[in-house]
Formats: structure tokens, C-alpha cells, sequence
């Protein structure tokens, strides 16, 4: 679990680590790396302080999380550098965007897996700029343009790199935005849109189905269910039913899909299935 994003938050898990870079590599530990003070005593000092052993258990677990932080450190960086970004097909991506760099360091860790030694691996990446109260008419383009344009160059890297098959990228959001204009921009909704891009995807379609759009309150019609007022968008399509399907391509079986996603069991019908069919036969 890597995060290009500035946080792992969302990569956090029970038993998972994940680890944290940035858009140009692997993250140092500067006072632990090279002539600290120009000193190669005091660089030898802090070595010590920050990877031995501590009998404290909170002293011990930070130490440990340290060491594993400096090692990874000097795997990765030595791995991306027989990947650099100024190599095609890495040096393709479009300039001054920031996903488009997020991405770029993904597909340099894709591209070093064997040096790195991994295998199945998730990667988050993020951008901003959506939450448009104002000035919607003049920034969504621009926002939309550059999601656009840096998913389109991590595609084709995945082309080049011989891997498009096997990764999948996919957007995810914690909210939509109303269909109706509060003047000049829109507010907080439900329901919303999302992308799914790589070579195993049953791609050029839509799933799901597309709810009513209604910008006025709901009524004691039954059919109002779906009208929620502002152009909300009630959704018809649940995040357990949109994991699932990513979960089960990525190799998840049997019992595990229900302990990593508990509530999935609640969809299994025609209208709400557990498997929305957007993804081509399950990893090996």
C-alpha cells in the first residue's frame, strides 16, 4: 500500500503497512542519510540513537518504524533509479499537473517491481480543486482536463510497460456535487460519477443505473423516493458493490470479500449485484 498523495489515511489497515512517498521518490530521513553536520561521527551517532533496540515499548516502536522507513528508503531509491523520469515512457506525462506527477511515480514503481521484489500492490493518488461553491463554469473544465490528461498518460505507460492488463485505475470520492446552481458554482450531493481505466476493463460503457434528477423536494409521490431536492443525486449504486467488483479482479475469494467488505452480502439481486461486471476475469 503506497501513497503518492501527502497522507496514507485511506491506506490504513489492520494488518497492511503502507508507506508514504513523494511525486520525485522515496521519502529520506535526512538527519540519517549522508554527512549530517558534516560530520560522519555524528551521522554514525544518530544511526544508533535511531535504529537500536529499546526496551520501552514506545521507544521500541518508534525505533522500528524508523528502521523500516530508512531501509525501504534505500530500496526504493535505488530501484527508481534504473527507472528515471526523464525515460520514456515516463517522461510523456503532461507538465505543471500534479496527478499526472502522482502518477508518473506510480508507474516507476510498477515498472521496478522485480528489482523491488512486489507483487500485487495498491497505490493512492489524489487531487483537489472540486469542491467549486464558486466559480464553477471556469475551473471544472480545467480540473476535468488535467484528471483527463494524467490518466491518459498512466494508461499508455501501463501500454508500454506491458502491464496495462494488470492494473487498474479507478476514482473515488467522500462526496458529489448538487445538479442545481447555488449561483455560481454547486454544493455538497450524494451520488456521483466515477472512472475505471486499464486494459481489463470492459471499458467504453456505462454501469449501474442512472437515478431520477429532480432540483425540487421530494413529494409524498412514491416515485419521489429518488428527489431529494438541489439535483441530488440519491445513489443506486453502493461503494460496497464497486469494491467488490475491483476486490474480486484483484484476487480476493470466498470468505475474505466478507471480511473486507461486510456489508456486500446485502447485494445480490438483479438490480443490485455483487459483482457489476465492468472488470474482465479475476488476477491469478
Amino acid at each position: 500500500c503506497v501513497s503518492v498523495a501527502g497522507n496514507t489515511v485511506f491506506l490504513s489497515g489492520e494488518q497492511a503497512l503502507s508507506y508514504q512517498v513523494s511525486s520525485g521518490g522515496a521519502v529520506r530521513i535526512n538527519g540519517l542519510n549522508g554527512n549530517v553536520y558534516n560530520s560522519a561521527a555524528v551521522r554514525a551517532a544518530m544511526l544508533q540513537l535511531a535504529l537500536q533496540d529499546r526496551s520501552h515499548r514506545l521507544e521500541k516502536e518508534y525505533n522500528l518504524v524508523t528502521a523500516r522507513a530508512f531501509s525501504t528508503e534505500g530500496a526504493v531509491s535505488n530501484a527508481l533509479s534504473q527507472f528515471p523520469a526523464t525515460d520514456a515512457p515516463f517522461n510523456s506525462f503532461p507538465a505543471q499537473n500534479g496527478l499526472a506527477d502522482q502518477l508518473r511515480l506510480v508507474a516507476r514503481l510498477i515498472a521496478a517491481r522485480d528489482t523491488l521484489g512486489t507483487k500485487r500492490q495498491v497505490f493512492f493518488v489524489s487531487m483537489g480543486g472540486f469542491d467549486l461553491h464558486d466559480v464553477l463554469i471556469n475551473n471544472q473544465a480545467t480540473l476535468m482536463g488535467r484528471l483527463s490528461s494524467a490518466l491518459t498518460a498512466f494508461h499508455a505507460a501501463t501500454v508500454s510497460l506491458g502491464v496495462a492488463d494488470k492494473v487498474t485505475a479507478f476514482t473515488a470520492s467522500d462526496f458529489g456535487r448538487t445538479l442545481q446552481s447555488n449561483g455560481d458554482g454547486s454544493d455538497h450531493g450524494w451520488g456521483s460519477h466515477h472512472l475505471i481505466v486499464g486494459g481489463a476493463v470492459r471499458g467504453r460503457a456505462f454501469y449501474g443505473k442512472a437515478p431520477p434528477v429532480s432540483v425540487t423536494n421530494s413529494t409524498t409521490d412514491a416515485f419521489d423516493q429518488w428527489h431529494v431536492g438541489q439535483g441530488r443525486l440519491l445513489p443506486s449504486t453502493s461503494v460496497d458493490q464497486y469494491a467488490g467488483t475491483l476486490a474480486t479482479w484483484f484476487g480476493v475469494q470466498g470468505n475474505e470479500m466478507n471480511g473486507i467488505l461486510p456489508n456486500l452480502g446485502n447485494f445480490n439481486s438483479g438490480d443490485y449485484p455483487r459483482d457489476m461486471g465492468f472488470m474482465v476475469n479475476p488476477q491469478a
